[in-house]
C-alpha cells in the first residue's frame, strides 16, 4: 500500500465518521422537530391569508376580460411561450456545442441571485431565468385585470407577489447553489446546523416557526441596549415613566415627553450610544421623559383607546408637569402613539386644556384614506379574523403582529434569514435593530378592535369624528404647533397619508419633514452617520407629489433641523433637573421593569 493509498483511506474513514455522526444528529433532531411541531398553535384560516373571495373575483374578472378580448389572452400566452421556448433553445444550443455554460442572461439584477453559480452554471441559470420569466408572466396577468376595484387590485398585486416570492428557487435546497455548495464543502455539517437552528426556533416559540433574526445572546436590555442613564419616576398599570439624567448644566425650561408605540418596546430610540435619539436629545439640553408601555396579557382584554389616553397619555403629561413644576410640556408620538397623541391633543382642545405646548409626530397616520402597503391586511377578512381571535384570547398576540409586518418585507425578514439559518446553518447576526424587532409586544383586544375599525377602516378621526373618552374628536381640533416627520419608503405609515393628515389639522404652525429611508431607519438616523437625507418645504397646501417636487433636499439627518424647530418652543435655559421629586420618588434605574417583562 502506498502513502497516497493510506492517506486516501484515512480521509475516507474520517469522512465516513463525520457522515455517521451527522446522521445520528439528524435522527435526534428529527425527533425534536416532530415534538416541537406538535405544540404549534392552530392559526385561524382568516389570519393565514386573504379570503378566497379575492382570488375568485380576480379569476372571474380575468376570464371575463379574456372572453371579451381574447386577443389579450393570446398575446399574453404567446409572449410567455416564446420567452420560455427561446430560453430552452438557447440553453440546449450551448450544450449541443459541448459548452458547459449559461446562455446570455438579460433578466434584471436581483440580490437573491447574487451567487456566482446563478450566472455561470447552466442548470442554475436555467432555473433562475425560467423563474423570472414565470414571475413576469404572473405579474403581467395580474396587471391585465382591469375591472377589479382599485383596492382589490392592490391586494391582488400584493398577495400575488407574495406567492411569486415564496416559489423563488433560492427558497429550496435542491435549487439553491450556495446552500448546496456549502453542504458539500462541510460534508453536510451546514445542513445539520441548519436543522439545529430550525428546531431551536420551533422549541423557543412553542412550535410556531419564527425565524430568529438576531443573536439573542449578543444583547441585554439595560446592559448594551437602552443604556442612557435615567430613573423610573412613576409607574401605573399602563406604563413606566423614565426621566433621563441630564448631561448639561443648563436645560430648557419646558420638558420633552416621548410616547413610543406600544406595538414594540421603547428602546428603538435608545439602541446603542452612537444611534440613540434619547441620548442625543439629552445632550442638546432637554429634560427628557420617555414612556415605557406595559406588555399586556389577557387581563388587559377590555383596555380601550380611552384607557391609553386617560391612564397613559394624560397621566404621563400630568406627572411631567408636576415633576418639573411647569404648566406645559412638549410631546412626541411615534407611529400608533403619534396617532393617539393627535387624538389626545384634540381632546385637550375640547377641554380647554393647554398642557401641551407643541407636538412632534414621527411616522404617524391620522388620515387613513390611503393606508399604504399595510392596508392589504386591513380589509374585512383579516380584521374580522382578528376580532374573532381576540374574543377568545383577550389580546392580539405579538406573533400575528410580527408576522404581518415581516410579510411586508418577506424577502428581507423571512425568506432571506430562513435560507441563511436553516439551509446554510449560519448563526444570526449580532444586529441591535433586528434584536429589537424580535422583542415584540401584544395589543389589548378591545383597543386593537377600536383602532382597526374606527381609525384604520372607517377613517373617522379625519372625517366625521372618532369616539373616545366620552366625546367625539376630529382632526381639525389639533391646534398646537406641529412638526411631523415621515419617511420616504415607509411601508407601515405611508408618507403621503401622513402629509394629508397634517394638512387637515387646525394648527396654524405646521412643519413637515420627509426623511429618506423607511419606518425605522428613517427615524433612527443620527447626524454622525451622514446617511439618507431629508426634504422640507413651507407650503403644505400642495398635494404630496407637488410638495416633494418643490421641496429642498438636505443631506444627512433631520435631527438638527427638528431640534432647531423645538428649541424656540422650549423656553429659557435653567439649571438641570435631577430625576424624581418627593412626590415622584425614584423607583428604579432606567430602562425599568416593564421593558424587560414578557
Amino acid at each position: 500500500m502506498t502513502t497516497n493509498d493510506m492517506v486516501g483511506t484515512e480521509t475516507d474513514r474520517k469522512n465516513l465518521d463525520n457522515l455517521q455522526q451527522n446522521l445520528s444528529r439528524v435522527d435526534e433532531l428529527t425527533h425534536r422537530l416532530v415534538a416541537a411541531l406538535s405544540k404549534g398553535r392552530q392559526v385561524p384560516p382568516a389570519l393565514q391569508g386573504p379570503s378566497s373571495e379575492l382570488y375568485a373575483k380576480a379569476a372571474g374578472a380575468y376570464w371575463s376580460e379574456m372572453i371579451n378580448n381574447p386577443a389579450k389572452l393570446i398575446e399574453h400566452q404567446l409572449s410567455f411561450w416564446s420567452k420560455s421556448v427561446t430560453h430552452f433553445i438557447e440553453a440546449q444550443a450551448l450544450l449541443a456545442q459541448g459548452r458547459i455554460a449559461a446562455p446570455e442572461d438579460k433578466t434584471p439584477e436581483d440580490r437573491r441571485f447574487s451567487h456566482e453559480l446563478w450566472k455561470t452554471n447552466p442548470f442554475f441559470n436555467f432555473v433562475k431565468q425560467q423563474y423570472m420569466i414565470n414571475a413576469e408572466a404572473i405579474t403581467q396577468a395580474i396587471e391585465d385585470v382591469d375591472t377589479l376595484d382599485p383596492a382589490e387590485k392592490k391586494r391582488l398585486r400584493y398577495f400575488g407577489q407574495q406567492i411569486v416570492d415564496l416559489f423563488s428557487p433560492t427558497n429550496f435546497l435542491a435549487t439553491n447553489p450556495e446552500a448546496l455548495s456549502l453542504a458539500v464543502e462541510t460534508d453536510g455539517e451546514s445542513l445539520v446546523k441548519g436543522l439545529e437552528n430550525l428546531v431551536r426556533d420551533l422549541e423557543a416559540n412553542d412550535g410556531d416557526l419564527v425565524v430568529t433574526l438576531a443573536d439573542k445572546d449578543a444583547f441585554t436590555v439595560g446592559e448594551n441596549l437602552a443604556t442612557t442613564p435615567g430613573k423610573v419616576v412613576f409607574r401605573n398599570h399602563m406604563f413606566e415613566l423614565i426621566q433621563y439624567t441630564p448631561t448639561t448644566d443648563k436645560v430648557h425650561a419646558v420638558p420633552l415627553l416621548i410616547f413610543p408605540p406600544w406595538i414594540n418596546k421603547f428602546y428603538i430610540l435608545d439602541l446603542k450610544a452612537e444611534n440613540s435619539l434619547i441620548r442625543w436629545i439629552v445632550e442638546q439640553g432637554y429634560t427628557l421623559f420617555v414612556v415605557s408601555w406595559v406588555n399586556p396579557d389577557a387581563s388587559y382584554a377590555d383596555t380601550t383607546m380611552t384607557d391609553y389616553i386617560e391612564d397613559g397619555f394624560l397621566r404621563a403629561i400630568q406627572a411631567v408637569k408636576e415633576i418639573c413644576e411647569v404648566p406645559q410640556v412638549n410631546t412626541v408620538g411615534y407611529c400608533i402613539a403619534g396617532t393617539t397623541l393627535s387624538l389626545t391633543l384634540a381632546l385637550l382642545n375640547q377641554r380647554d386644556d393647554s398642557s401641551v405646548n407643541a407636538a412632534t409626530l414621527f411616522t404617524a397616520l391620522t388620515d387613513f384614506s390611503d393606508r399604504g402597503e399595510v392596508g392589504v391586511f386591513l380589509d374585512e377578512d383579516f380584521v374580522g379574523g382578528i376580532e374573532r381571535e381576540v374574543a377568545v384570547t383577550g389580546i392580539l398576540d405579538s406573533y400575528y403582529m410580527s408576522r404581518t409586518f415581516s410579510f411586508l418585507r418577506s424577502n428581507d425578514l423571512i425568506y432571506g434569514p430562513a435560507i441563511k439559518s436553516y439551509m446554510m446553518g449560519k448563526a444570526p447576526p449580532a444586529f441591535d435593530l433586528l434584536y429589537w424587532n424580535g422583542d415584540a409586544t401584544n395589543l389589548p383586544g378591545k383597543m386593537a378592535q377600536q383602532y382597526l375599525r374606527g381609525l384604520c377602516q372607517q377613517d373617522r378621526f379625519a372625517t366625521d369624528g372618532f369616539d373616545v373618552a366620552g366625546t367625539t374628536v376630529q382632526i381639525k381640533e389639533v391646534t398646537v404647533p406641529i412638526c411631523a416627520v415621515a419617511c420616504e419608503t415607509d411601508h407601515i405609515a405611508a408618507w403621503k397619508s401622513s402629509f394629508r393628515g397634517v394638512q387637515k389639522m387646525g394648527s396654524e404652525d405646521k412643519t413637515f419633514i420627509l426623511s429618506g429611508s423607511g419606518h425605522i431607519a428613517g427615524i433612527v438616523n443620527p447626524p454622525a452617520k451622514k446617511k439618507y437625507g431629508h426634504w422640507t418645504h413651507a407650503d403644505l397646501s400642495l398635494d404630496p407629489d407637488a410638495w416633494k417636487a418643490a421641496a429642498d433636499r438636505h443631506d444627512g439627518s433631520w435631527w438638527p433641523m427638528w431640534e432647531a424647530w423645538l428649541a424656540p418652543k422650549s423656553g429659557k435655559m435653567i439649571a438641570a433637573r435631577t430625576p424624581g421629586t418627593a412626590q415622584y420618588p425614584v423607583l428604579c434605574d432606567a430602562p425599568g421593569s416593564y421593558v424587560t417583562g414578557p
